[in-house]
């Protein structure tokens, strides 16, 4: 497998926080030199191992924060 290059350009949001320090961000990451989109995922505390998640475009987040808005928690 390839090497992942990433950098986290700008910590948007920390949704949450576990006893161990990982925490799940927003966050907008360049990955392998690319232009920078929306990162959900976990992040350990030094930012050097992560967990699964999702990246998103900027109109795919866009879309996301009108499903959001609609959303209503039973």
């Amino acid at each position: 497998m390839a090497d992942l290059e990433f950098k986290v350009v700008e910590t948007l949001g920390v949704l949450s926080e576990s006893k161990k320090g990982w925490r799940k961000e927003l966050n907008l990451v360049s990955w392998n030199g690319a232009a920078p989109k929306y990162d959900l995922r976990t992040w350990s505390p030094e930012h050097d191992q992560m967990g699964k998640g999702i990246t998103l475009s900027k109109e795919e987040l866009q879309e996301l924060s009108k499903i959001l808005a609609d959303f209503k928690a039973e």
